[in-house]
This record gives C-alpha cells, structure tokens and sequence, in this order.
C-alpha cells in the first residue's frame, strides 16, 4: 500500500493579479524524491515555498500525513529548506552555523556537539567545523548548508535550485552525493529546478510545471519517453515533431499520414480515430542513421546533414529531410566517424510517441 506523505489539494496562490500556482493537487510517496521541474515563472519555487510555509496558501489545503499545515507556522512544520545561495553566516564557523537552529530550539549542548559532529562526518566534512564559509569550497558550502537542514532531523527536506551555483562537473558530483544522502536517511525530499538533466537523473517522481500548473506528474521514465504534451516533449530534453493525420487504426498499429508518406507506430493503449490530426514525437538518441539505405524500409526517410555538433560521448547531427529538419544523436563517434552527405533515417514504430494536437 502506497504511503502518501504529502498531499497537496487544489493549491492556489495570488500576488496580486498574478496566479502564480493555480490549482495544484498532487500526492507524495513518504521517503521518495520528488522534484518540481519548470522555466522561470512556472510556479515551482512559489509551490515549495507554500510547502515550508513560507507564503501563506489562498486556496487548497497541504497536508502532512492526516496533518493539515495551512495554518502551521512554517517553524513546526518540521520541514527544513536548503536555499540557492547556501544563506550560511559569513561571520560563522561552520559549526556554528550548521548548529545555530538547534541552538534556537534550545538544545543541551552535548547533543547539539553530538548531532552536528555526526551530521559533518556524515556528509565529509569532518574536521572543517572551525572553518568559515569563505575558507571552504563552493561544493563544501553546498553540502554544509545540506547539514544545517539535515541535523534538525526534519521531517521533509526542501531545496531551491540548491546546485546552481556550481560548475557543471561538481553539480554532477554533488547530485549523486545528494540522492544518495537522501536514499540512506529514508527522507522525503522535494527539490525545484529548471535543469531537465537534473531531474531526470534524481528523481522518483517530476511534476512538470507551467504557467503556474502541473502539466504531466509521473516517473523521469515517463516524463520523457510518454510526455502527455508538445510542451512536455520539448522541454525535457530534445524533441523531433512531426505532423500528420491518422490514416488507418489497427489492432496492434496505428498509420499516420505525414503528407509525403506514411508511418506506423505501435499502437499501444492509444484512444484515437483516423482522421484525428496528431502529433509524432521521436527523440534523437532512438532515430537510427545510416550513409547506407537499410533492408528494413519501414519508416524510412531519406535525407541530407545540415550540420553537426561533436560533444564527446555523441555527435548530434541536423538533417533536412525534404521540408522537415530532424535532431540525431550518434553515440561512440569513435567508432562511427563523422557522417556527411546523404542519409537514410530509420523512425523505428516502437519508438515514436502519439501526442494530441494541441489547439
């Protein structure tokens, strides 16, 4: 049975004229990670914010467990929050700092050393207590200011775009050391960001949002392999459209006219009709390319490189196929070489997603 920690019911917050979040409801499993993924002004951070208490909710109720918390000061909700800029004292230790809401709460002394001692060692900070936060790194502060939230002991961990102050390579490294924090306390977590690598590779569960809503709450998996919009599909990771018109619906597969030719995709558990106009989505990484024209001649596009783009671990290729430009990733270009010239592109049916045309 599913142990739902937050529930959140039909959320609504103004400033003013403004909506900022217009109707939210959602559930969190206890102990999981959840993370509220959006562009700026979607509503995510304000949603976090109404979690802590920080905002008082117009509309709606947040509850804990059978808790509800609308009217719980934020200082008894037992909710900590990690915020972007860290927010540690200058003018303190780290140990002071990491303890300084214990000391509000009024703890015995020995606990608080006890407690703080165990939560520096815990997140290798051990020996760096009398340390300022100038002498220490950008990745030390990031994790000192996860000990300041994690030696409360809370009850839910909030965090603000907590990793977007670092470079890119510590953010990797941090966001595994973060997750892997989070799995051996049990914590539940709820983590806002606007970086779709990020979410996919730490989260149990995403809540895309926009224009103050969530558009699609489910799995990293089925955020962006079953996106439920062109909005969905386009923001979380590279997207290829296609338009067309359902031709032909079978039991097991489902033809679209796309003007020039038609496609087939697995039919799945989709509930349209021929003649329903739709949307195709593939992604770059599943189109397969070859300099050579395959055997298989299901989905087959013909096509020129525009241009290319070598990353590393894959080439990302640009390929006009008469009116339409597609997004191709090859990977080991070490093996492959660079493509040039003609091209066939493979779609295969298995890997392209039916989206409704949105009006």
């Amino acid at each position: 049975m599913t142990d739902i920690h937050i529930r959140i019911k039909n959320l609504t917050k103004r400033f003013g004229h403004v909506i900022a979040v217009d109707n939210v409801s959602m559930n969190i499993e206890r102990g999981s990670f959840t993370t509220f993924l959006g562009p700026s002004g979607c509503g995510k951070t304000t949603t976090l914010r109404l979690i802590a208490g920080l905002y008082n909710v117009d509309q709606g109720e947040i509850y804990f467990g059978e808790r509800c918390v609308n009217d719980v000061p934020s200082h008894q909700r037992n909710a900590t929050m990690v915020f972007q800029d860290y927010a540690l004292f200058p003018h303190m230790t780290i140990f002071e700092n990491v303890s300084y809401g214990l000391k509000i709460k009024r703890l015995p002394t020995h606990e608080i050393e006890a407690r703080v001692e165990k939560t520096l060692r815990f997140l290798g900070l051990e020996g760096l207590g009398a340390r300022t936060p100038g002498m220490i790194s950008g990745g030390q502060q990031q994790r000192a200011a996860l000990a300041r939230a994690l030696v409360m002991e809370p009850e839910v961990l909030l965090l603000d775009e907590p990793l977007s102050n670092l470079d890119a390579k510590l953010r990797v490294n941090i966001r595994a050391e973060l997750r892997q924090i989070q799995k051996s306390l049990g914590i539940t977590a709820i983590y806002v960001t606007h970086d779709q690598e990020e979410a996919l590779a730490l989260s149990d569960s995403i809540a895309v949002m926009h224009n103050g809503r969530v558009v699609q709450f489910g799995t990293p998996w089925d955020i962006y392999y079953k996106p439920m919009s062109t909005f969905v599909a386009d923001f979380v990771g590279v997207a290829n459209f296609i338009h067309g018109k359902i031709s032909e619906v079978k039991p097991q597969e489902i033809l679209v006219d796309i003007g020039d030719q038609t496609l087939k995709l697995d039919a799945h558990q989709y509930r349209v009709s021929a003649g329903d106009k739709v949307v195709l989505n593939i992604r770059p990484e599943t189109i397969a390319m070859s300099a050579q024209i395959p055997n298989a001649q299901v989905n087959l596009l013909k096509g020129e490189i525009k241009t290319h783009t070598f990353v590393g671990q894959f080439t990302r290729y640009w390929v006009t196929c008469g009116m339409r430009e597609f997004v191709v990733d090859m990977h080991d270009p070490s093996a492959l070489g660079i493509l040039e010239g003609s091209v066939s592109l493979q779609l295969p049916p298995s890997k392209l997603h039916l989206l409704p045309v949105e009006e």
